[in-house]
């Protein structure tokens, strides 16, 4: 693939590799192994999905949309099928605002929990975010003796 220099569509390709990444890695485990927590202080396979989709939801409506949305947790789904779309789902909904972000918006400060954060900022949040807990399901899944999915860093 060409090399991006304009930071949107930098962002929207890595983006929606990620998301790839990370539903490959939510269908790889079975079902049954949704309630997995390796330790009881840490969250379900689950939990952590739907810590990553209310993430998004969150930091795309209120950072880069006139919708203030707020951290409440999210139910968990009954299904591992229901979790999966709920995830891609999020990540399309974030895709499609942050189509609609003019990269002029990206260098405007907002506030954030821990200060001032340029929409730049949060838009790496938004990722980082997503790598940090995928991270942790890669663990998971090496815990139970499943082969991640490959991955895909761009």
């Amino acid at each position: 693939m060409a090399q991006q220099t304009d930071v949107k569509l930098a962002f929207l390709e890595k983006w929606e590799n990620s998301k790839n990444y990370l539903i490959g890695i939510a269908q790889a485990i079975p079902e049954e192994d949704y309630i997995f927590k390796p330790t009881q202080r840490q969250m379900s396979f689950q939990e952590q999905l739907m810590l990553i989709k209310g993430n998004m939801d969150w930091l795309s409506a209120t950072y880069f949309t006139e919708t203030e949305s707020n951290r409440e947790e999210s139910l968990i789904p009954e299904t591992k099928e229901e979790t999966i779309k709920l995830v891609g789902a999020a990540f399309d909904a974030t895709s499609e605002i942050i189509k609609n972000t003019s990269e002029e918006t990206l260098s405007e400060t907002v506030d954030f929990f821990v200060g001032p954060k340029s929409k730049l900022q949060i838009l790496n949040l938004l990722q980082d975010h997503v790598t940090h807990h995928r991270g942790q399901l890669i663990v998971y899944l090496n815990l139970k003796n499943i082969e991640p999915p490959k991955f895909v860093g761009w």
